[in-house]
């Protein structure tokens, strides 16, 4: 047998496993990406978002999303303020191998938090993407799930369910306002429980339905107004309009991402806390020196 022949054909063969393992089945390789531009954003505003997104521009493949994009996926759940009249969000969408799941990075992002984007992107069928949403200054981020989706759906070619995208917008939208009261944590918590009962809502009447999320809602510890309820019972019902089976197998999936994400960020709070600590003992100590000579120095 010829040895050289034969590591040839095993190093081919474990080249074909490795690609076809990073191919999905809708054609979409991990790797590929995108970068979705606000269609309002001066050159010099796009260039700073380059440098958020940490590439150069032209390095991947440069999309537009308009306001009347983001108007036809908003408009009914957001206020028209918040929509406005540009288009100033920009996302930077890559696809990762399969079971990676989803990485999210926000800058100047002020009310949509990254739990949020996860739990809305679940529900549109997104896993497995990583994802920068960013603006030159500071916008609420809702809008950025427009670009997302067509972000998604040019490197794919596979259409969204449109139905399963309205209802991820009602989510992020509902949840955004419910974690204005309660914090993001137990606002994605909240609406992942109900979730987990969508094999049971179906048979249940607004008042039960009522009734079990005053219940998840004390073992939260969180009080909700009868208007956050009435919300939280239309998006149930909008659920039940998708896959039940499907969004209750990934709240596991969620949890464990999102759990991942605040252990996370926990510690880079507390790192900072740690250098923050850090540099006024040493300003305290320099100053303490300095005050010999009647000199001195600001924190």
């Amino acid at each position: 047998m010829n040895i050289k022949r034969t590591v040839s054909a095993l190093l081919c063969a474990a080249m074909c496993l490795s690609v076809s393992a990073a191919v999905y089945a809708d054609g979409a390789e991990a790797g590929e990406a995108r970068a979705v531009i606000g269609a309002n954003l001066t050159e010099e505003q796009t260039a700073e978002i380059y440098d958020v997104f940490g590439i150069e521009r032209g390095s991947v493949e440069e999309l537009t999303v308009t306001n009347s994009e983001e108007r036809e996926l908003l408009s009914g759940f957001v206020d028209e303020s918040l929509i406005g009249t540009n288009s100033i969000s920009c996302v930077y969408v890559e696809i990762l191998d399969e079971g990676e799941g989803l990485q999210i990075e926000t800058q100047n992002i002020s009310w949509c938090t990254d739990s949020m984007y996860i739990n809305a992107l679940v529900t549109a069928g997104i896993t497995d993407v990583r994802m920068i949403v960013a603006a030159p200054f500071e916008v609420s981020g809702t809008a950025a799930l427009a670009g997302v989706y067509k972000a998604y759906e040019d490197i794919t070619g596979e259409e969204l369910d449109d139905v399963a995208k309205l209802v991820s917008t009602q989510e992020l939208v509902i949840t955004g306002e419910l974690a204005d009261v309660v914090g993001s944590y137990d606002a994605v918590e909240i609406v992942n429980e109900l979730k987990l009962l969508l094999d049971e809502t179906d048979d249940m009447t607004d008042e039960e339905l009522e009734a079990a999320i005053y219940e998840i809602a004390a073992e939260y510890g969180v009080s909700l107004t009868d208007s956050q309820v009435e919300q939280l019972i239309s998006l149930v019902r909008e659920f039940e309009k998708l896959d039940t089976e499907e969004l209750m197998e990934k709240v596991e999936y969620v949890q464990d991402t999102v759990k991942k994400l605040a252990e996370a960020q926990e510690k880079i709070s507390g790192i900072t806390e740690t250098i923050k600590n850090v540099v006024e003992t040493v300003t305290s100590f320099v100053n303490r020196v300095l005050s010999f000579f009647g000199l001195s120095i600001n924190a």
